[in-house]
């Protein structure tokens, strides 16, 4: 489910739950440990995908079978999980290394910086096309990166657009060629950081994200049991069976 390499001080966290990197509560519980002892042994973090997908975003047909309570344990592991990338007390970049939609983006949003594979491959927050709300949460972050108005455009819309559009806007920092490429230019970001006096550049960071660190001081209870009843809506449930079935059906084809 998840793959550690180290880079000299710099550790890598490789999502690896094929074929789309779908998010559930056990892939939430092993990344929130990763990066807790990644906190405490490593001087810098990537977070990378498989080549192609960085992460397809919740599990929906899995998390469609859970019970209301399963589910929104399942999504606080969600926002504690974003917290914990949120407050990294060491540089975390993201490599992006393929298609990073939904939930995906959401956690790259939280990190200190975002390297993502040019071409075909899309990023956003599409939400509202299946029928659901980002968290306050995630809005807020947005608007930290975006600004207002830029970020109402993406939210409203559910917008995936391709990773040109996405650097172009500033959702991504920087394109790469490759999968490869995403991951060393991400690395790379962090040695460029890590060769800073150590003293005013990790206090700077502290500074300069203490906004960030601020928006979970929300109740994330809340948070998550806002995004369940939208998920137990009956529209939004009858779109995503819909989502689903589509899914299934363009496999059964090959």
């Amino acid at each position: 489910m998840l793959e550690i390499i180290d880079h000299g001080r710099i550790r890598e966290i490789r999502l690896s739950r094929p074929p789309a990197n779908a998010l559930n509560g056990v892939l939430f519980n092993a990344l929130d440990i990763a990066l807790g002892e990644a906190a405490e042994s490593a001087s810098a973090v990537v977070v990378s995908g498989l080549p192609g997908m960085f992460s397809a975003g919740l599990d929906v047909p899995e998390l469609l079978q859970l019970e209301r309570q399963s589910f929104f344990e399942v999504l606080l592991s969600f926002m504690k999980t974003n917290k914990t990338i949120a407050t990294m007390p060491v540089p975390t970049a993201f490599a992006l290394t393929g298609h990073a939609p939904a939930g995906g983006m959401v956690m790259a949003i939280f990190g200190d910086y975002r390297v993502m594979v040019d071409g075909r491959f899309k990023a956003g927050l599409n939400e509202v096309q299946v029928g659901l709300l980002v968290p306050s949460i995630v809005h807020k972050a947005l608007v930290r990166l975006l600004g207002a108005h830029r970020a109402e455009r993406i939210l409203v819309s559910g917008e995936l657009m391709e990773a040109g559009k996405a650097a172009e806007i500033g959702l991504v920092d920087e394109l790469a060629e490759s999968p490869e490429a995403a991951v060393s230019r991400a690395i790379q970001w962090c040695e460029q950081h890590l060769a800073l006096p150590a003293h005013a550049m990790n206090k700077m960071r502290t500074v300069a994200r203490a906004d960030i660190h601020t928006l979970f001081e929300a109740d994330l209870e809340s948070e998550a049991e806002a995004f369940t009843e939208m998920w137990f809506r009956d529209d939004t449930r009858k779109i995503l069976t819909a989502m689903v079935e589509k899914l299934k059906n363009r496999q059964a084809k090959g």
